[in-house]
């Protein structure tokens, strides 16, 4: 492996972000669910746990470099109790994220175990973003109080 330094550096990185947008996204699901919410309460506490498998791969992998796992400060984070700006918020989070990955990738090009959970990490980062933009693509053409109905019921049909 090329740089083992800067592997672990890049990962420890994406430990620190991914355990801080996890507890974002748990927090931000406790508020959809106070409004009743419970299709978004329920998706943004999967995507908590998904992050945090994510958490737990990437930190494996820096055990596995013979590195050592370092818990973190993380900048605060907004909650929103508008969903149209926190999906807004959500899609320019993934969107740098994703960016910011794709840059780190030639940082991982010797370790094809990390390279490809970053490919797999990328994949699933670019479909919430595209699920993301279909909300908001939804909301702009049913407008947001339509939406809403659906996630009350908890249905993705459009009303």
């Amino acid at each position: 492996m090329a740089d083992k330094t800067a592997e672990i550096k890049a990962l420890q990185y994406l430990v620190t972000g991914l355990s801080s947008q996890s507890f974002a996204h748990r927090v931000q699901g406790l508020v959809f669910g106070s409004k009743g919410l419970a299709a978004l309460a329920d998706k943004y506490a999967a995507h908590a746990d998904e992050e945090m498998a994510w958490v737990e791969k990437f930190a494996n992998r820096i055990l596995d470099l013979g590195g050592e796992i370092k818990i973190e400060a993380t900048p605060e984070a907004t909650v929103y109790d508008d969903i149209v700006e926190y999906l807004k918020s959500e899609k320019k989070v993934s969107e740098d994220g994703i960016a910011m990955v794709t840059e780190m990738m030639p940082v991982f090009a010797s370790d094809f175990v990390a390279y490809e959970d970053m490919k797999a990490y990328l994949l699933d980062e670019d479909a919430d973003l595209q699920e993301t933009n279909q909300d908001l693509e939804l909301i702009e053409l049913i407008g947001v109080q339509n939406w809403l109905v659906q996630k009350l019921n908890g249905t993705g049909a459009a009303v």
